[in-house]
């Protein structure tokens, strides 16, 4: 019982700091309140439904099999039928089939190829029940340079962006997200890969004709997300501030 109301607790806190970031942001980059995603890696299925209890309907996962075993859990299927996941891991083309099989399946936010596109494309097409559905994605910049790192150089997204909205047609493109550097100190200043992230949306809404408001930016999490929406992202995904530190992963 205790851990139900630490969860719904943490959850009220967050939420609040989002506001109160929020409000902060400059009026070029005020577009809405931000998407709060729960990052449930790790975590066990109890504290997902506690969480969606608490009113949290989104929540990221990283890793192919666990978000299959979490999709189909049957407590969760019985008592988060309005939930929405977001996948937040590097995604293999060969588990694709995998993952376009969740039920409420709500966006991949990984994608950092044209070849991923495409497979997502065409993998798509074949499981959508609904003619006009499209898969809901984001491109993955690596904006830190980081070699360890997924996700396609800064000066690749409008390429990639691109070939998504013309040869991608059972794929929406939503927006930007990057991982940026773990465990920036921000007494030296403004986070160098968030302030990369707005300005890459800047340049391929330029090149592409697109509306800066129509672009998410998914960036933050637990130790930044406030920093992150000060700067402009409509998406963070808090996991520790949520659910308390995660076990290792076996």
């Amino acid at each position: 019982m205790l851990k139900m109301v630490e969860i719904a607790t943490n959850l009220k806190i967050v939420r609040e700091k989002i506001i109160q970031a929020a409000a902060k942001r400059l009026p070029e980059l005020n577009f809405g309140e931000p998407i709060l995603v729960a990052a449930s890696k790790l975590k066990p299925p109890d504290d997902i439904i506690e969480a969606y209890n608490a009113g949290q309907k989104h929540f990221g996962e990283n890793y192919v099999n666990e978000l299959v075993e979490k999709a189909n859990d049957q407590k969760i299927l019985e008592q988060c039928k309005e939930i929405r996941w977001h996948y937040i891991g590097h995604l293999q083309r060969n588990k694709i089939n995998k993952i376009l099989g969740i039920k409420n399946l709500f966006i991949i936010e990984t994608v950092d190829s044209e070849k991923l596109a495409s497979a997502l494309d065409v993998g798509w097409m074949k499981f959508s029940k609904n003619d006009d559905s499209k898969l809901k994605i984001m491109v993955q910049i690596n904006t830190s340079n980081e070699a360890e790192k997924n996700g396609c150089k800064i000066e690749e997204a409008p390429s990639l962006v691109k070939y998504v909205l013309e040869n991608c047609k059972y794929l929406e493109f939503v927006g930007l997200m990057t991982i940026g550097q773990y465990g920036y100190d921000l007494s030296k200043g403004q986070n160098p890969d968030f302030l990369s992230l707005v300005e890459c949306r800047k340049n391929v809404c330029q090149e592409l004709g697109l509306d800066q408001k129509n672009v998410q930016l998914s960036m933050g999490m637990s130790s930044d997300y406030e920093h992150a929406i000060e700067l402009g992202s409509t998406s963070v995904r808090v996991g520790t501030s949520i659910f308390g530190e995660r076990p290792k992963k076996t």
